[in-house]
C-alpha cells in the first residue's frame, strides 16, 4: 500500500472516530471518565501485581479504594462546598454593594475632583453586575443541567463508572497485547515508538498534573481556610482544579479570593495581604517543586495550544471534550512532531530522494506499557 493511500485510510479512520464521537457525546461520559480514572490508576495497579497480588485482586481492592475515597468526598466535602456556593449565591448582591461602597471611598479619597468621572460608570458596572448576577447563576446552573441531561445520567455516571474502571485495570496487559497484534508488521516499531510517546505527554497531564491539582486544591483550600476568608474552601479547591490551564485557574483564583478579601476584611490590608502570600506560595510551590518533579516537560503543549483545545473540545464534545482535551491534544502534538519529521526528511522538503528510519520500537512482540 503506497503511503498516500495509509495515509488517506487512517485520516479517513480518524474523521469517522471524530464523528461517532459527536454523534454519542451525550452518553459517553461515564465510559471516558472511567478510562481516564483506570489510566490514573493502571501503575498502582500494576505495582501491586508485582508485590504479588493477582491482577484481578489488586484491581477489586484499588476499586474499593477508590469508591471509599469518592464516599468520604461525598459525605465530609461537597455539603461544604455546596453550603458556601448557596452562601455566596445568596450574598453576592450583598457583595457587590460592599465592593462598590470600598471602591467608592477609596476613589473619592484619590481622586477629589476628578472623582464624578468615574463615578458613573463605577455606579452602571455594579447595578449590571448585581441585576444580572440571578441570571449568570441561572444560566451556569442549567448549562451544567443541560450536560448531565436528567437525573439518570448522574446514577448512570455514578453506577457504570466503577465497572468501567474495574474492567479497564483488569484487562489492561490483555488489551494491550491485542492491539500490538493488530499493527501492521511493516511500520509496528514506529508505531510502538509513537505510542509509547504519546502515552509520557498523556501520562505527564493526567497522571502528573492531575496530582499537581489536588495537591494545589488541598494546599489552597487549607490556607485561604486558615486565613479566615469567607467561601475559602469553595475557592482553594476550584482553583486547584483549574490549575490543569496553566496560569488562568491560578490568575482566577487570585483575582477572586483577593477581592472577597477586601470586601471582607478591608481596611486591615494583612489579611488581604495573606490571602494574596497564600496565593503566591502555592505558583512558587508548584514552579518550583511540583509541576519539576512530578509533571516534568513531557506534555510538550504551549499554554496557547492548551486554551485553545479546551476552548474548541468544549465546544464540540461538551463536558467529554473538556476530559479529554489535553490528553488528545498531547496526542496530537506528538504526531504533529513526528509528521514534521517525516516532512523534513522527504523529498517534498529537500527535492531529492530521502529514505527515513521508521524509529527504533521495541524489539520482537513487546507492548509499550501505556
Amino acid at each position: 500500500m503506497r503511503a498516500e493511500r495509509q495515509v488517506l485510510f487512517w485520516m479517513g479512520a480518524a474523521l469517522i472516530l471524530v464523528l461517532l464521537i459527536g454523534l454519542l457525546k451525550e452518553i459517553l461520559l461515564p465510559f471516558v471518565a472511567g478510562m481516564v480514572i483506570a489510566y490514573f490508576l493502571n501503575p498502582l495497579a500494576g505495582m501491586l501485581e508485582r508485590m504479588g497480588l493477582l491482577r484481578l485482586w489488586a484491581s477489586v481492592l484499588i476499586l474499593l479504594v477508590a469508591i471509599i475515597a469518592f464516599a468520604a468526598v461525598l459525605i465530609f466535602v461537597v455539603p461544604l462546598l455546596a453550603t458556601q456556593a448557596q452562601q455566596f449565591a445568596i450574598a453576592l448582591p450583598d457583595e457587590v454593594e460592599r465592593l462598590r461602597g470600598i471602591v467608592d471611598t477609596w476613589a473619592r479619597e484619590r481622586l477629589g475632583p476628578r472623582y464624578p468621572a468615574l463615578q458613573s460608570g463605577l455606579t452602571q458596572a455594579m447595578e449590571g453586575l448585581s441585576q444580572n448576577w440571578a441570571g449568570i447563576a441561572s444560566w451556569i446552573a442549567s448549562s451544567l443541567w443541560d450536560q448531565s441531561r436528567t437525573v439518570v445520567n448522574f446514577v448512570s455516571l455514578i453506577l457504570v463508572t466503577p465497572l468501567v474502571v474495574f474492567y479497564m485495570l483488569l484487562d489492561w496487559d490483555p488489551m494491550l497485547e491485542k492491539i500490538n497484534g493488530w499493527l501492521p508488521r511493516v511500520h509496528a516499531p514506529a508505531i510502538r515508538q509513537l505510542a509509547s510517546e504519546v502515552n509520557d505527554a498523556v501520562s505527564a497531564f493526567i497522571r502528573g498534573q492531575g496530582t499537581v491539582c489536588m495537591i494545589l486544591g488541598a494546599f489552597y483550600a487549607a490556607g485561604l481556610t486558615a486565613v479566615g476568608l469567607k467561601y475559602g474552601l469553595l475557592i482553594g479547591i476550584m482553583t486547584g482544579i483549574l490549575t490543569f490551564i496553566p496560569f488562568v485557574g491560578w490568575a482566577l483564583g487570585i483575582i477572586t479570593a483577593t477581592t472577597l478579601a477586601v470586601i471582607q476584611f478591608w481596611p486591615d490590608v494583612v489579611p488581604v495581604a495573606m490571602v494574596a502570600g497564600v496565593f503566591l506560595a502555592g505558583q512558587a510551590f508548584d514552579a518550583g517543586f511540583l509541576s519539576p518533579n512530578i509533571v516534568g516537560s513531557k506534555i510538550g503543549l504551549h499554554p496557547v495550544w492548551l486554551i485553545f483545545s479546551l476552548f474548541v473540545f468544549s465546544y464540540l464534545f461538551g463536558f467529554v471534550g473538556v476530559l479529554v482535551a489535553v490528553p488528545v491534544a498531547a496526542a496530537i502534538g506528538v504526531l504533529m512532531r513526528f509528521a514534521l519529521k517525516v516532512y523534513l526528511t522527504s523529498p517534498y522538503y529537500s527535492g531529492a530522494p530521502a529514505v527515513l528510519a521508521a524509529g527504533s520500537g521495541k524489539p520482537g512482540g513487546e507492548t509499550s506499557r501505556i
